[in-house]
């Protein structure tokens, strides 16, 4: 296995913080689907306390998933030998 390069090292920081920030974004957008009528209407009590549970829980999920594919997916990328 050869040593890694600073241009190597630095896609691969780049494309953590990528997978992260993504990761954070599409799970705030499904937390916001999920439990924003909870918090803008008046709903029933276990309406009011479970969709912000749900939102929190399928937000967790989507931040995993979006961030593991994504480092997956730049793991089995084909290397190039600089051309």
């Amino acid at each position: 296995m050869a040593r890694r390069n600073q241009a190597d090292r630095d896609a691969i920081t780049v494309e953590i913080g990528y997978a992260l920030f993504t990761g954070a974004l599409a799970g705030a957008l499904v937390f916001g689907a999920v439990a924003g009528p909870a918090l803008l209407f008046e709903l029933a009590r276990p309406l009011e306390r479970g969709l912000p549970m749900a939102g929190g829980v399928l937000a967790t999920v989507v931040f995993v998933l979006r961030a593991v594919h994504l480092l997956w997916r730049f793991a089995r990328r084909p290397e190039n030998d600089g051309a």
